[in-house]
């Protein structure tokens, strides 16, 4: 059994130090090196080669053939495991990741994001 004074003076500690956690919604702490976020594409960089496609283990992206040398990439993100496989194995670095992680939406519709020339996002609906 502990003593009481014991269990004040642990009391009288924690009670002035700081807090171990981050008032999140209000406080925004920046994303360590290396963090595997949000996808991004870039339209005029990607030669339609659909390696991202074949390595992609959870089969997330989809890229397709819009014109004469013009590609959109379709990227499910409720289906992204964030590996970053399809960024390694992209030639001509067409797909790039962010340190965007705050993906929730209500419409599980708006998961899957169509990335192109024209637009940055533009949710399928």
């Amino acid at each position: 059994m502990s003593r009481p004074g014991k269990i004040a003076r642990l009391l009288m500690q924690s009670f002035f130090k700081k807090p171990a956690t981050l008032n999140y919604p209000a406080k925004k702490s920046g994303m360590p090196e290396g963090f595997r976020g949000r996808l991004k594409f870039n339209a005029l960089m990607c030669i339609g080669c659909k390696m991202c496609m074949r390595d992609c283990p959870s089969g997330a992206i989809e890229i397709r053939k819009i014109g004469e040398k013009q590609f959109e990439a379709e990227i499910n993100l409720a289906r992204c495991i964030y590996c970053g496989q399809c960024v390694d194995s992209c030639l001509k670095k067409a797909l790039e990741i962010t340190a965007e992680f705050e993906l929730a939406k209500l419409d599980p519709a708006q998961l899957k994001v169509i990335l192109n020339a024209g637009n940055t996002e533009n949710p399928k609906g």
